[in-house]
């Protein structure tokens, strides 16, 4: 459908109304191309213009997820023949331990740096800081995109030796992507960086003291290394109670992985169960600070909630020890599941570290049910009212240590208020006030200023 014009030119060249059924004379009335294009786009995009960017957005973000965990688990399991297939000598066997993500990680840092330094890190800390209202340079740039998925891939192909995960930078890739929908047309002029070249050698270094310690042979044995991050997962949210399993028979540690026995990975007999989970957390923790000083793309959210998995495990398998038939209240005997006080633990703690309320909800999306429900919600408000009040946040932490421009919404754990350097005198004026009394107060205004404030 094309509406006829309502105007044409009159013989003076001035434009002449047209009556109701007239026409215009000539030969007949063609509809042009635009109009047609114009019409269509209004009947589609009618609903806002903004649905095929985010259609497009998430379609993008969803293939480039697929082709990133694809090819990392060709990766992983590269890695996992490699080790199987070299022999029994412990030399070549710890060489293919150790020389795989020291190569990767490597590789990551240097590539991801080269590229652009905001790359590194999991990018939460620089989202909250737009968000605020901060603009910084660089970070949404398209060119940061293709870094952080090649570094993010390398990282994670690494499997749990550096215990590290894709939430945060993964938000961080969305966002990016969003902001290159958003500006098609536009070009962005980025300025060199100065690259460090000493950032690919740490990287490696601090890669092989991790690794190194993860070799299961060795102490890798008592932090169920062998396990990846969604086993880790899977075992530490089982409900049977492995305390009460290992009383009567002391299963052996296979010379390979057994998917269907992942706990046999948490079990020494010498250490018992209650001894890998405590030797996990203590090396677990400092081993994640050491890797979140590494530059490369990586998320820290996944093994935060890991250790909060531990914790609560940890926690439940000595309610278990305790109590070995169960708690009795009302004449009613409820037995001890460690694998619910696991899902507490990993919402509390990883709330708790983050300062959000979410957690209890992703922990309930992760397992499919809300049995526990209560018991989530009341461990991670009980953790966020301590945290909040003791220290920031870890992102905030990441962003008070960047020194980026970012103003918290909380002061409870923050030391430096705005009453700390704002000035309070306030000098009124009248409307028809002397241009000098008016210069005079503004001196008098600037010396009562705290020292160093402009």
């Amino acid at each position: 459908f094309c509406p006829a014009p309502s105007v044409r030119q009159g013989p003076s060249g001035l434009p002449q109304t047209l009556l109701p059924g007239s026409s215009l004379p000539g030969p007949g009335l063609r509809c042009p191309a635009p109009g047609g294009l114009e019409w269509l786009k209004q009947k589609l995009f009618r609903l806002g213009e903004d649905w095929y960017f985010l259609m497009t957005l998430g379609v993008l973000m969803a293939l480039v997820s697929y082709a990133m965990n694809f090819a990392i688990g060709r990766v992983v399991r590269a890695h996992q023949w490699l080790y199987q297939e070299i022999g029994d000598s412990h030399l070549l066997r710890y060489l293919s331990w150790t020389v795989y993500p020291v190569a990767l990680i490597s590789f990551s840092s240097g590539f991801s740096q080269s590229i652009t330094p905001s790359s590194g890190g999991s990018g939460i800390p620089e989202l909250k800081t737009m968000l605020a209202g901060v603009i910084l340079e660089d970070y949404l740039d398209i060119k940061n995109f293709g870094a952080k998925v090649v570094g993010l891939s390398c990282t994670l192909a690494t499997g749990s030796t550096l215990f590290l995960g894709k939430v945060g930078p993964f938000v961080h890739l969305s966002v990016m992507m969003a902001a290159y929908l958003g500006r098609v047309r536009t070009t962005t002029v980025g300025e060199p960086e100065v690259r460090d070249s000493g950032k690919p050698v740490y990287s490696a270094l601090a890669t092989l003291v991790l690794a190194s310690i993860t070799y299961p042979p060795g102490v890798g044995r008592f932090l169920a290394s062998r396990l990846s991050m969604k086993q880790h997962l899977d075992s530490l949210f089982d409900n049977h109670s492995w305390v009460l399993m290992t009383w009567n028979s002391s299963p052996p540690w296979p010379e390979e992985l057994d998917p269907q026995h992942l706990w046999w990975e948490w079990y020494h007999p010498r250490f018992t169960i209650f001894g890998t989970l405590a030797f996990f957390l203590v090396m677990k923790f400092w081993m994640l600070i050491l890797a979140t000083t590494i530059p490369i793309p990586a998320g820290y959210f996944m093994p935060i909630f890991i250790l909060g998995a531990a914790i609560g495990r940890l926690f439940g398998e000595t309610l278990s020890f305790i109590f070995p038939e169960g708690i009795v209240a009302g004449g009613i005997t409820n037995p001890i599941m460690p694998g619910g006080y696991a899902l507490a633990g990993a919402a509390a703690f990883s709330g708790a570290v983050t300062h959000t309320i979410s957690t209890a909800l992703l922990a309930f999306e992760l397992t499919g049910q809300i049995v526990h429900a209560l018991p989530v919600l009341m461990a991670v408000l009980a953790a966020n009212a301590i945290a909040q009040s003791c220290q920031p946040s870890f992102y905030d932490g990441t962003i008070i240590v960047k020194k980026l421009p970012y103003l918290p919404r909380s002061s409870g754990s923050h030391r430096v208020r705005v009453e700390h350097f704002m000035n309070r005198s306030i000098t009124t004026l009248a409307k028809d006030t002397p241009l000098q009394e008016i210069g005079v107060r503004c001196h008098q205004g600037q010396a009562q200023m705290p020292s160093g404030v402009v």
